[in-house]
């Protein structure tokens, strides 16, 4: 559930024999494996796997039930790209797997959602008050849904409420979509935060975590 709000999609086998006829058919971008499979242990599936000319190069995250210094020294000897314990931080998690399988790796998790945000302050540098619609939150920045994106570069005011709790960060314009180009095909603009307090970036973390484990049990 959480590797698919991640926007991952996600194939789960229960054994060694499922998972190698899983991947004879179509190889993964990554494998994320528990602490055993039927009949094999996660190490075992890895070395198996760095034994395979056509599977060796794909990323093998170990998720153990405890902490296991023995099989997290085993798993980076074989090679893994990860190891975890099950209760790994989403954000973690999330980076491990991007940095793994990705050329340009997110750095953030990036929230698919839609809030309201005031963006500029209605100042000439600050660019015209409007009320927007952000689609899309990370750690980092957004993207506001509008027929009226501002220029490349433009800083301006952004903001926004989370859990009832004002957030307030200066940003600047990375790219302007048409129609065609945005996230879910909405014109608007993709904006980085360049100011933003450390409070502030603490209230996004938590929301974004918050939405993203909603009722997944610990």
């Amino acid at each position: 559930m959480l590797l698919k709000r991640l926007e991952y999609r996600v194939i789960t086998l229960r054994s060694h024999e499922e998972a190698f006829q899983a991947m004879e058919a179509e190889i993964p971008a990554a494998v994320l494996v528990g602490g055993s499979l039927a009949g094999m242990s996660g190490a075992d599936l890895l070395r198996k796997m760095k034994d395979t000319p056509k599977l060796r190069d794909v990323p093998v995250i170990l998720l153990s039930d405890h902490e296991d210094q023995q099989a997290r020294d085993d798993g980076r000897r074989l090679g893994c790209a990860g190891w975890f314990t099950r209760d790994v931080e989403p954000d973690v998690l999330y980076r491990t797997i991007q940095s793994a399988t990705e050329s340009v790796p997110r750095e953030y998790i990036r929230l698919t959602t839609s809030l309201r945000v005031v963006v500029g302050d209605g100042t000439a540098a600050g660019g015209a008050e409007r009320t927007e619609s952000a689609t899309a939150l990370s750690e980092g920045g957004l993207f506001v849904s509008t027929r009226y994106p501002q220029p490349r570069n433009a800083l301006t005011p952004v903001r926004l409420v989370l859990n009832g709790t004002e957030v307030r960060v200066k940003a600047m314009v990375l790219y302007s979509s048409s129609r065609d180009d945005g996230p879910s095909g909405e014109p608007g603009m993709g904006m980085k935060f360049v100011e933003i307090s450390d409070r502030d970036r603490g209230f996004i973390r938590t929301f974004i975590k918050e939405q993203i484990i909603k009722g997944i049990a610990s």
